[in-house]
């Protein structure tokens, strides 16, 4: 061991790799990277660090696109046994049903968007993180449409609600996640 050597680094000499430098994570005691990371906020899962909150996002991501699939099957097909699901909104039922299969279509599109923005969450891609960013920006847009419409409550709880998940994604620590 050379003098000033971490004790990451005497371990990687000893085993013939060479040392470029840097910080070597696995060289700490668990409890220590634990603590590091719960002052940054991040999660320490396996060989990666995860900002909290992301495997959240990521079954979200997956809700959402189980549930607008779910509204595409039954706006395309109707009849099925699955069309009793509407009695949880059956304003919005009332609403979509007369536009028919071409609203199904375009839920289907979303399912989709969803479960691609799901994968590519999970597979840490930058196009994963643009593609949720781009899904909830549209769901801002849409709540505020709500709201010039009339519609207070549900416009509102949802701006507040979908902006508030829009500056999360914005922040550098998500940012960071997604090289």
């Amino acid at each position: 061991m050379r003098s000033g050597d971490r004790p990451g680094l005497q371990n990687r000499r000893a085993a013939g790799n060479p040392v470029t430098g840097g910080f070597d994570p696995h060289s700490l005691p668990p409890i220590f990277i634990d603590k590091i990371c719960a002052m940054l906020g991040w999660i320490y899962l396996g060989n990666e660090y995860k900002p909290s909150g992301f495997v959240a996002i990521g079954i979200f991501l997956f809700f959402g696109a189980t549930m607008a699939g779910l509204a595409s099957t039954t706006l395309i097909w109707r009849g099925t046994a699955l069309d009793r699901v509407w009695v949880l909104n059956p304003t919005a039922y009332v609403q979509l049903s007369p536009l028919g299969t071409a609203i199904g279509a375009l839920f289907a599109l979303l399912c989709a968007a969803l479960a691609a923005a799901g994968v590519g969450w999970f597979r840490r891609r930058l196009w994963g993180w643009r593609l949720t960013v781009i899904i909830i920006a549209m769901q801002v847009f849409s709540d505020f449409f709500n709201v010039a419409r009339g519609n207070w409550l549900q416009g509102g709880i949802g701006v507040v609600v979908a902006g508030a998940l829009l500056f999360y994604l914005l922040t550098p620590q998500i940012r960071r996640a997604f090289p």
